[in-house]
């Protein structure tokens, strides 16, 4: 397959050379938000500085090691693992439930420990490529990457811009400024030839960097906490430290939230396929979820929590052209050293959150119409419109859906309404087992294959 004609510069297979492999890693990183889910789950669970920063340390060694695993060994795509955001709720509820500081904490880990080798059992069993195979054909596939990118561009803008804390007038000016060099390096990268792969590469970065600096001069970045920050730490608060404990409820709960959890990395999966233009084949299904549950278990030991594929690193390989698999494996090496160096942690943590979203708005966009490419290329009957847009709806009304009626309704519900990915999903397929016909079915996958092949 010709990588060229995705508009990638570099497959997933190109031997980037290791310096430039490193600073594109560090691209990836800058652009992930992993320290946002700790941060929040870290509030909720009223951690002492000490903790969240433990936790914080954690969370970044499990997302290097996870990356490493499923991109090199076991998914073997360009993937990058991080905290997900759809257990909050559910660890938080536990820990409480569990006598709190005094206990609460082994009660949710020994759950995850559960969940996870869940995970690995589904993959070693070879069911869950079977349940893919069937049930997540091209049309749902396409629309759970549209309904990926559509569910996170409103948080990308209110959490990290209209809502973020600070004067909204200056968040405003921080992200546009951001998003617009961003866009002016890609600009000239199509417009000048002679500086394209260098502009497009580092896009991400020159608008990080930009976006600090104007932040620093407004005052928005705080260096104080860089600066009290140890060079070299480690994380002190892991399972060690906590123990394990098993509670059947709380260990059905989590089964619960890892079965969602599937539905957001398979969607992500699908992202990085429409991406790069490579099909995952069925081995990769299983190696993946097998991978998935060896990161969340890891994640678990260290003391932090599960770990998904994030779906944002699909759009920054869109925005560089960048898919090589040196690079992600570089990123997931960054994510260790920054596990285990606390003034790193410091900075990544200090980057005001205008900056993030000046970026990751336009991320999102980008893996919306990646997912509506798939399914362009589709000859579809008059039931994709259905398929199609009634998960778009279902994902806007979750987005927008009052926080009062999610927190009347019942726990695992509210499990469900905080997941816009997952109902979408869920709708997607149920409406494609129910309104499509085999036939149709059958000339999705040979169009959608055909297509493939022709990238």
């Amino acid at each position: 397959m010709d990588h060229k004609q995705n508009g990638l510069l570099y497959g997933p297979d190109d031997r980037v050379p290791a310096g430039q492999a490193g600073i594109l890693g560090l691209q990836h990183v800058l652009a992930m938000d992993v320290y946002v889910a700790p941060i929040i789950m870290a509030g909720l669970l009223s951690m002492s500085v000490a903790q969240k920063t433990g936790f914080l340390q954690a969370a970044f060694i499990a997302c290097g090691i996870g990356t490493i695993l499923q991109t090199r060994f076991f998914m073997k795509l360009p993937v990058s693992q991080g905290p997900s955001f759809v257990p909050v709720g559910a660890v938080a509820g536990i820990y409480l439930a569990n006598g709190g500081a005094h206990g609460g904490m082994a009660t949710v880990l020994g759950s995850l420990v559960v969940g996870s080798f869940l995970l690995i059992a589904l993959g070693v069993s070879g069911v869950f490529q079977k349940v893919i195979s069937k049930l997540v054909p091209a049309i749902v596939g396409g629309t759970i990457i549209t309904c990926v990118g559509l569910s996170l561009l409103p948080g990308a803008l209110n959490d990290n811009v209209f809502e973020a804390s600070g004067n909204i007038n200056q968040n405003i000016i921080i992200a546009g400024t951001t998003g617009i060099v961003m866009l002016l390096a890609i600009i000239l990268s199509i417009r000048v030839p002679q500086l394209k792969k260098v502009l497009k590469v580092s896009s991400i970065v020159i608008a990080l960097i930009v976006g600090s600096i104007v932040a620093t001069f407004m005052g928005r970045f705080d260096w104080s906490t860089v600066q009290k920050a140890q060079w070299f730490s480690l994380p002190q608060f892991t399972s060690l430290h906590y123990g394990l404990h098993f509670s059947i409820p709380a260990i059905l709960t989590f089964v619960v939230i890892y079965l969602v959890l599937t539905t957001e990395t398979t969607g992500t999966w699908f992202a990085m396929s429409a991406v790069t233009g490579e099909k995952i084949t069925d081995k990769q299904w299983n190696m993946g979820i097998i991978g998935e549950g060896l990161s969340c278990l890891i994640s678990a030991l260290l003391g932090a929590t599960p770990m998904t594929g994030y779906s944002t690193n699909a759009g920054v390989v869109s925005v560089t052209g960048v898919a090589s698999k040196r690079v992600f494996v570089s990123a997931g090496i960054w994510f260790v050293i920054l596990g285990f160096c606390g003034k790193l942690s410091a900075f990544f943590a200090a980057v005001p959150a205008p900056v993030i979203g000046g970026v990751y708005s336009i991320i999102c966009v980008i893996i919306m119409l990646n997912g509506l490419n798939v399914i362009r290329f589709l000859n579809t009957g008059e039931s994709a419109i259905y398929i199609i847009g009634v998960p778009i709806v279902l994902t806007m009304a979750l987005v927008l859906i009052p926080s009062k009626v999610v927190s009347e309704a019942p726990q695992l519900i509210q499990y469900l309404l905080g997941s816009p990915i997952t109902i979408a999903a869920l709708s997607a397929i149920i409406l494609n087992l129910l309104m499509s016909n085999k036939q149709t079915l059958t000339a999705e996958r040979h169009e959608s294959a055909a297509q493939t092949s022709g990238r």
